[in-house]
């Protein structure tokens, strides 16, 4: 009994998830919106690559005169690569590579709630 309530509740399953697949309606030409011609995006500049780019202008890192044109940190590198604050040297290369300034946020006005003690 216990053998034939699972092979029912698995057929059923795998009924309802064949109704659940729908396939998407097909459109005709006339019907699909075609894409602006002028987009503003913020991509590098493609002058800047010596090497291939990619279909949106950006450097294709996989070859490896991109590689060597990226930008390299002036000190000190952490295991994982990325440039070790503690050093004089990258924290100088920071402060010149950031062009905008951090905001800060007004912080709330709020009093804080007190804990309650059972």
């Amino acid at each position: 009994m216990k053998k034939t309530l699972l092979i029912l509740n698995l057929l059923l399953a795998f009924a309802g998830f064949t109704f659940a697949q729908t396939t998407p309606a097909k459109t005709t030409k006339d019907t699909k919106v075609k894409p602006a011609a002028t987009a503003t995006t913020n991509k590098p500049a493609a002058t800047t690559a010596p090497g291939p780019l990619k279909k949106d202008g950006t450097p294709d890192m996989r070859y490896k005169a991109n590689k060597d044109a990226a930008a390299k940190p002036a000190g000190p590198l952490k295991k994982d690569g990325t440039a070790d604050m503690r050093y004089k040297a990258n924290k100088d290369a920071a402060k010149t590579t950031t062009t905008t300034p951090k905001t800060t946020t007004p912080k709330s006005t709020t009093p804080a709630t007190p804990k309650k003690t059972n």
